[in-house]
């Protein structure tokens, strides 16, 4: 089953614009939505979880898996511990794994074990999709790009950069309470990007 959720990103944008003024810095929206959905993994250990032929394994690490576009279809490189890596290192991470993908230079233990994954097709201008789920992950997040939309915000219409994330469940593995409190906290951790570092 399928959950989405439209939300204001004005705090991750000037967030992001502050971190890359740093010297030598440089992190993608992406980056900070794969740390916003690690430490949310780590609170929600459910939807954390894969789906076996006689079990359902819930995982104490947090392995990423992030989708990545090449010329022959797609690849699905995981950044191990995500929750524990920092922005820059995710980001470093990311970069190298869709560099070496489009080479076809990944090895083959970099594209195993992904607890859950992140497709992002926002830098090609799409809105909003839904992916299907990479097996035996039991979660899958779709991540659009940022569109400026009038909201009504303190009673007054105001122009905001918005974006829209579907998740796709598998309900034999997450119950719809669990998927709503996972996806509510990925939210708040974008809107409120200093939860990122508690």
């Amino acid at each position: 089953y399928y959950l989405g959720v439209e939300f204001d990103m004005d705090n991750a944008v000037a967030f992001r614009n502050q971190y890359n003024s740093i010297p030598d810095t440089k992190i993608s929206f992406n980056d900070i939505v794969v740390k916003a959905v690690a430490i949310s993994l780590k609170i929600h250990p459910q939807v954390n979880s894969n789906w076996e032929e006689h079990q359902i394994t819930q995982h104490h690490h947090v392995h990423v898996g992030v989708a990545v576009a090449v010329e022959d279809g797609l690849v699905v490189p995981v950044v191990k511990f995500a929750n524990e890596q920092t922005l820059p290192q995710i980001g470093a991470l990311i970069k190298d794994f869709a560099l070496r993908a489009r080479d076809k230079k990944l090895k083959p233990d970099e594209m195993d074990g992904s607890t859950f994954t992140v497709s992002n097709l926002g830098m090609f201008g799409i809105q909003e999709f839904t992916s299907i789920i990479n097996q035996p992950n039991g979660a899958i997040l779709s991540v659009g790009t940022i569109v400026e939309k009038p909201v009504v915000k303190d009673g007054e219409v105001k122009i905001r950069p918005i974006m829209y994330l579907a998740l796709s469940y598998d309900h034999r593995i997450i119950d719809g309470k669990e998927s709503v409190s996972f996806l509510k906290m990925v939210k708040e951790n974008l809107e409120d990007p200093r939860r990122l570092f508690l």
